[in-house]
């Protein structure tokens, strides 16, 4: 008989919350795997979520962005109190808002590490291994005409879903320099403890032996080109025409496809890549509480792209049938069906709708989105794209393993596959 994962942890999770003298709260599968991997790699950094906003200078007031920060992050367990492991078990421990809003020191243009964008990314390197959950930085040149924003989660604390909630109740409290609240009330502990306990329902059913089935034939050809994390990146950037109507609906399967032949040319493997991409989200009937909700789903990359799309979205679909089964299980899966994968991703994909996210409007002025290269990642090769009034596609790769000239072979290969899929 299968044993759940789940399962497993939901009695682990009881016996620790039954004898603790503080309140503990049950985590979502994703956000588990973060607080394990970080306890078994206590020198490894926080998996972070940032965005970066450019404003006019002297448009932030630090100490109402502070308020503002305290003001939202009050109302969401997930941003208050702190990721914790008790006996073992990943946890979320109740407490008042985990925020920090800071202004970070920029060293003078033409110094060695100077920038406002490079001050940036050293305060996002040194993220506390234990919080807090949500970041707010600002940086501004001694001579620039704008200051930049970093908004940065931890991702424990989020989601495609959180990050548009989050922003627009950010410009909100702003406007309004609504003051802080000690942290949730009862009912908002109470949806979030819902929509976890329902997230790890659906997780526990989706993992049965059709599930395993599923994914050891699929992913038992994987052997990965050992992949795992990467702090040294360099970045490329396309923006394509936005794909329109029905079209919409073919830019993921076409990506998964352009980004597997960019996987492919940098790696050079012989078998089957592991392409990890982000999906999912609050089960049906939960409270839209803060969080990370998402699964990780697997896409074993061919060694050739799919000849055409209609036969790439089959499979997908039916990958999308079983899209609820944990990231673990479906590594113990292709291991069942014998692969030797370790469960190291070789790529990343993540696509964002950015018509599900408001503009961060902070002293009546909207931020212009900037993204910055030399962030971590989680594969050796990430590729996210952003779908609003255009098809923005940024290619961050392990400059430490792929030369640039490599990196870029690759990227001119995946806006090839795309643009054909596209056409």
């Amino acid at each position: 008989m299968h044993a759940s994962i789940t399962a497993a942890y939901l009695a682990r999770y009881r016996s620790a919350a039954a004898d603790s003298p503080v309140e503990l709260l049950p985590l979502t599968g994703a956000q588990r795997r973060f607080l394990i991997t970080r306890r078994l790699a206590p020198l490894t950094r926080s998996d972070i979520v940032p965005l970066f906003f450019a404003y006019p200078r002297g448009t932030l007031d630090l100490a109402r962005l502070g308020r503002a920060a305290a003001a939202v992050a009050a109302r969401h367990p997930a941003l208050c109190g702190g990721f914790a492991t008790v006996r073992g078990t990943p946890v979320l421990r109740a407490g008042g808002p985990s925020v920090e809003v800071a202004r970070i020191a920029v060293a003078p243009n033409g110094t060695s590490g100077g920038g406002a964008e490079a001050a940036l990314r050293a305060a996002l390197l040194d993220w506390p291994l234990d919080g807090p959950a949500l970041r707010l930085m600002i940086a501004q040149e001694p001579d620039g005409e704008e200051e930049l924003l970093a908004l940065a989660l931890d991702h424990a604390a989020c989601d495609e879903q959180s990050l548009g909630v989050l922003v627009g109740e950010l410009t909100e409290a702003y406007r309004r320099d609504e003051p802080p609240a000690p942290g949730p009330d009862p009912q908002e502990l109470a949806d979030f403890r819902e929509a976890v306990e329902l997230q790890l329902a659906a997780e526990e059913a989706a993992a049965g032996e059709a599930a395993q089935a599923h994914w050891g034939r699929r992913l038992g050809a994987v052997t990965g080109a050992g992949g795992g994390a990467a702090t040294a990146t360099g970045m490329l950037t396309e923006r394509l025409p936005a794909a329109e109507g029905a079209a919409r609906s073919a830019v993921f399967p076409a990506l998964l496809d352009a980004v597997g032949a960019a996987a492919q040319r940098l790696h050079r493997a012989d078998g089957p890549l592991a392409l990890g991409y982000p999906w999912g989200g609050r089960p049906p009937g939960a409270p839209a509480a803060l969080g990370c909700f998402l699964n990780t789903l697997v896409h074993a990359v061919p060694t050739q792209s799919a000849a055409d799309l209609e036969t790439l979205c089959d499979d997908w679909w039916d990958d999308l049938d079983h899209a609820g089964t944990p990231f673990d299980e479906v590594v113990r899966a292709a291991r069942a069906a014998g692969s030797l994968w370790s469960g190291a991703l070789d790529a990343m994909l993540t696509l964002e709708d950015l018509q599900r996210r408001p503009p961060l409007v902070l002293g009546g002025v909207p931020g212009r989105e900037v993204h910055l290269a030399g962030r971590p990642l989680a594969a050796p090769l990430a590729v996210a794209a952003a779908h609003g009034d255009e098809l923005l596609v940024r290619l961050a790769w392990d400059s430490e393993r792929f030369p640039a000239a490599d990196a870029e072979a690759a990227f001119e290969q995946l806006l090839a596959v795309l643009r054909h899929h596209l056409s």
